[in-house]
């Protein structure tokens, strides 16, 4: 058995901009994990010369994009072959670098395809130059590169493959790229493929219209093609459905949602989970390192955590705290200070986050807040989001123009290495999109492997995990809850937790302790990825 991982993004340290967000960590988390069990996976990506983009935010608050050249030659090395696949009926060459994820007790190689190569079309070098960046033609190009040239390329490195595992629909091409060796026998490419969807909402699964997917991929489409991909427009989601042998939703309200949106399908879940090798921050490790023994090889260890005394429990959190205001002052000059109250919002700037409806009530939220609490803001915005852009413009007028009320800071540049410092710095994580939009989520999982607490509405994998008021918050529990109804939740549960932070010490760290050992032992990628090697990969 050896499994093969595609995904159109892979975050796997922050050195290499192959990632943008919750997908590409996710990506990079399973991959961590598997080579920490030793299980047979090989992964392949797309390499990203100008990546994501670093963000900027300008005088004014806006974002702004910077893309600087990534140059892979000091984290892997280049192969000394290429594959060629046609794209518009030119031969596009693609080259392959190695990426060895090295783990506790094994290791897995990571394929990073390349068309930025002298040999190709200007045009083609192009096509793996930006993570989602470019038109409908540019996302095709990419996704023929890394589904049909990905696989093409594993036949020559990896010929064992038993089972692709398709992360999101991105990666479905390969299935095209099956069916043509198995000469049209769908059975034969369903047995050998999984399907992971990310997406509750209809505008995030990729949709080409046929005349561009003939132009693009011509050679490729099967006679039947309409049928297995949708009669007006080529679903990457309805052909990953049709041609694999299981699939799957990354929690269990993901799974319900995901069934509801494509009737007739058989599809399960696995909530995700992260690795917590990677999010533990360096004060947690030597706290579990000190108590919890096995803790590294088996975080359900972290169930019992009776052994770690109140007192070990709150310095280890005082330290972690102290290491992300220092940062934040450093960048910022924002003064804040490790006694107050410490609440983070970290993630992609999109509407359906409403990260804004903290400011629902501003003179509420100053009464309750001053001299008391500090927010942490973070998050990038695709380039092409200016609704997103102006939520970004929006929180930080707010921070400027109360600056002498509330103490709040924007930190630019949200990526692995700040996420780290957030999540094992937070005392809350703060999470209010409107349900059920938010297909699992994870960065709130990594705040539990630092004593920190969750304040989120029941969605994804929070709806799983929380117990209200005992392991950490839930904001309302009506899924067609309006912005006004959320808000008014959302303040109350915000008294109450200001007020036990500060009134009630001992009810605060038996909160941490359950935010520890309830969460940390499921919601993480050894039980994930276990799960799949069991149900879907063998």
């Amino acid at each position: 058995m050896k499994v093969a991982y595609f995904s159109m993004e892979i975050g796997l340290n922050e050195n290499i901009p192959t990632y943008s967000g919750g997908l590409g960590i996710l990506a990079g988390d399973h991959i961590k994990s598997a080579a920490d069990l030793n299980i047979p996976l090989v992964a392949v990506t797309l390499l990203y010369k100008r990546g994501y983009f670093i963000q900027n935010i300008n005088p004014f608050g806006k974002q702004e994009e910077i893309y600087p050249y990534f140059d892979p030659r000091a984290f892997m090395e280049p192969l000394p072959f290429k594959v060629t696949i046609r794209i518009e009926n030119r031969n596009v060459h693609i080259g392959v670098w190695k990426y060895n994820q090295i783990g506790m007790t094994g290791r897995v190689p990571v394929y990073f395809l390349d068309t930025d190569l002298p040999i190709n079309a200007p045009e083609d070098r192009l096509i793996t130059q930006y993570l989602y960046g470019g038109d409908s033609h540019t996302r095709i190009s990419q996704e023929a590169v890394l589904g049909i040239g990905g696989y093409l390329a594993l036949k020559r490195l990896e010929p064992q493959i038993t089972t692709y595992h398709m992360n999101e629909g991105h990666a479905v091409f390969l299935t095209l790229a099956l069916l043509k060796d198995f000469n049209g026998n769908e059975e034969e490419v369903r047995s050998r493929c999984v399907f992971t969807t990310h997406t509750p909402v209809p505008a995030g699964h990729d949709k080409f219209g046929y005349d561009l997917a003939e132009k693009v991929l011509d050679d490729y489409l099967p006679p039947n093609i309409k049928r297995l991909a949708g009669e007006d427009v080529l679903n990457t989601t309805m052909l990953a459905l049709n041609l694999s042998r299981a699939a799957n939703g990354v929690s269990q309200l993901h799974g319900d949602i995901s069934r509801q949106m494509f009737p007739g399908y058989e599809i399960g879940y696995i909530t995700n989970g992260v690795h917590h090798l990677s999010w533990t921050g360096p004060d947690f490790k030597a706290l579990f390192d000190k108590y919890v023994p096995n803790w590294r090889q088996d975080p359900k260890q972290l169930g019992d955590i009776s052994v770690i005394p109140d007192s070990d429990l709150g310095d280890a959190k005082k330290k972690a705290k102290k290491r992300l205001i220092s940062y934040i002052n450093s960048v910022s000059a924002a003064g804040f200070t490790d006694e107050f109250l410490t609440i983070c919002f970290a993630r992609r700037a999109a509407a359906y986050k409403r990260a804004t409806l903290i400011f629902s009530d501003l003179e509420y939220l100053f009464n309750l807040s001053f001299d008391r609490v500090q927010f942490v803001f973070a998050g990038k915005s695709h380039p092409q989001d200016e609704l997103g852009k102006e939520l970004i413009q929006e929180i930080i007028k707010i921070g400027r123009q109360y600056e002498n009320r509330l103490r709040l800071v924007f930190v630019p540049n949200y990526n692995i290495w700040v996420a780290g410092l957030m999540t094992s710095g937070a005392d809350i994580w703060l999470n209010t999109p409107r349900r059920p939009r938010e297909a699992s989520g994870t960065s709130g999982m990594k705040v539990c492997f630092n004593g920190g607490v969750n304040m989120s509405v029941l969605d994804g994998w929070w709806r799983e995990a929380c117990r209200n008021r005992i392991n950490g918050w839930a904001i309302g529990d009506d899924e067609d809850q309006s912005d006004e109804a959320a808000a008014a939740d959302f303040y109350q549960d915000l008294e109450d937790l200001v007020t036990t932070y500060y009134a009630n010490p001992k009810q605060w760290l038996s909160i941490m302790r359950h935010s520890i050992s309830d969460i940390t032992p499921q919601f993480n990628t050894h039980r994930m990825v276990l799960e799949y090697f069991h149900r879907y990969y063998r």
